[in-house]
């Protein structure tokens, strides 16, 4: 009763006549035996979410990336779902949903079970929005994007051809607009439409172009990659919140080198990260800059591509740490005391980062606070370990004093010092503060010290970026 009551609603939608007078060609049927999509793979919500629309009388897919990871056997760390029903038909759907965005607005499908919550992004068919008037600016960049369309509409409103295809679980069949699985198969990464106007439409499009290409290992194809070197500067027009977003992306991509490098030989990394500009750099000055990051990004690679947490505050942290020690030894060398200049620097460092992609205030507190507990490892007489140790943010203090050791900035010995006391039981760790005296013929300060339980968190190098 419900099911048929839903349907003739459907059928009196004027937006549901409207998408399906607005058809822009017949895509390519791909059956399961050419696909070969793993259905095991598949998200049981995102499954549910299609189901569910279907049910009701909407046609709905798995879309985007999810489908390109499928056919490629890899299992997708999210599921976008893409639909012809309107954000508040999907809304009255799900009793889990709500309702995200302005400029583009979706449903957010929300699942409890074990472990995380799991989040199904369902969108509606987009049109076309050639003359959509005061929708596009003059540059060409999208300002609002509620216009609904048809299928085929949305398939050429997306970026490159292997996003653009549609996965049906019912049927077990991919519609491909735009030859998507022809460019996996030639390993070829291609702008759906003119390259040029798509980028001034959405410039984060080029730093998508430089990440797909780095995590699938696909060649960029000429048309474009040609427009990216002068199109570049439209970043500068991107909302900071979006571009720190789509580098957080790019960072964590699970192949963050090789995206910097792309970015670097698409002419892209100017002005998003300071930083880049000096790692990037191959002159002998900037050596120990190159290591410190490469190490971290390399580690940070290793976390994700093992499935392992990272935190963006230890990364950003990591990432800035070279310009923030450049700084750092400037203020020192001008007589300013070692923890004022360290502060100092972090203000400077900071403040030119704003300059370009902003980083956001929650990360930013973390890595003030990694910073700060740099010059205290180095202090390992009277009080001072124990305090350390109980900090809440040691670990990651911690690991990142194991990279500087590791790329010889910071001694060897003194990283290793601290596996050893974090290690140990209590008479351990009074023998080790012993070592210190007699190293350096230093007495330990005469206060009394009061004993205190290791924290939990004290265990060997693991969970360094988490």
């Amino acid at each position: 009763m419900i099911t048929k009551f839903i349907k003739r609603i459907l059928r009196r939608d004027p937006m549901v006549k409207h998408t399906q007078a607005n058809n822009t060609g017949a895509p390519k049927r791909i059956p399961k035996k050419a696909h070969r999509i793993d259905p095991h793979l598949l998200s049981k919500n995102a499954v549910k979410v299609t189901h569910t629309l279907q049910q009701a009388g909407y046609e709905a897919f798995i879309v985007g990336g999810a489908v390109r990871d499928l056919a490629l056997g890899i299992s997708p760390k999210d599921f976008d779902v893409a639909t012809n029903a309107t954000p508040d038909q999907v809304q009255r759907l799900f009793r889990k949903a709500r309702l995200i965005g302005r400029r583009f607005q979706i449903v957010h499908v929300t699942f409890f079970g074990k472990g995380h919550p799991e989040i199904i992004e369902v969108s509606t068919f987009r049109a076309l929005l050639d003359n959509a008037g005061d929708h596009v600016a003059e540059s060409g960049r999208i300002l609002r994007d509620n216009v609904w369309g048809s299928q085929g509409e949305d398939a050429a409103r997306r970026d490159f051809t292997i996003n653009a295809m549609y996965y049906d679980p019912s049927s077990e069949t991919v519609l491909d607009y735009h030859g998507g699985m022809a460019d996996m198969q030639k390993k070829t990464l291609r702008m759906i439409g003119d390259p040029a106007k798509r980028y001034r439409e959405d410039p984060v499009r080029m730093l998508r172009a430089v990440r797909f290409a780095a995590k699938t290992g696909f060649e960029l194809d000429s048309a474009t990659r040609a427009p990216i070197a002068k199109l570049g500067k439209l970043l500068n027009d991107v909302p900071s919140a979006r571009l720190f977003d789509e580098i957080l992306k790019l960072l964590m991509s699970g192949y963050s080198w090789k995206a910097i490098q792309g970015l670097k030989d698409a002419g892209l990394h100017h002005g998003l990260l300071p930083l880049l500009d000096h790692i990037l750099d191959k002159g002998e000055d900037s050596k120990g800059a190159n290591d410190f990051v490469k190490l971290a990004l390399a580690n940070t690679d290793d976390r994700i591509q093992s499935g392992k947490s990272v935190s963006a505050g230890f990364l950003f942290a990591t990432l800035l740490w070279p310009d923030l020690l450049k700084n750092w030894k400037a203020n020192s060398t001008k007589g300013m005391a070692n923890i004022p200049a360290l502060h100092d620097a972090m203000d400077d460092t900071i403040a030119t980062q704003s300059s370009g992609m902003t980083i956001q205030r929650r990360f930013e507190s973390d890595m003030r606070e990694i910073w700060s507990m740099q010059p205290r490892f180095e202090r390992r007489v009277g009080r001072y370990p124990y305090r350390l140790i109980e900090s809440p943010r040691f670990r990651a203090g911690y690991d990142f004093m194991l990279l500087r050791c590791a790329t010889g900035e910071l001694n060897p010995a003194i990283g290793q010092w601290w596996t050893d006391f974090i290690a140990a039981d209590p008479t351990g760790q009074d023998e080790l503060m012993a070592s210190v005296k007699n190293e350096s013929g230093n007495s330990p300060s005469p206060a009394k010290r009061r004993r205190r339980r290791k924290p939990k968190s004290a265990v060997p190098p693991e969970s360094a970026a988490s």
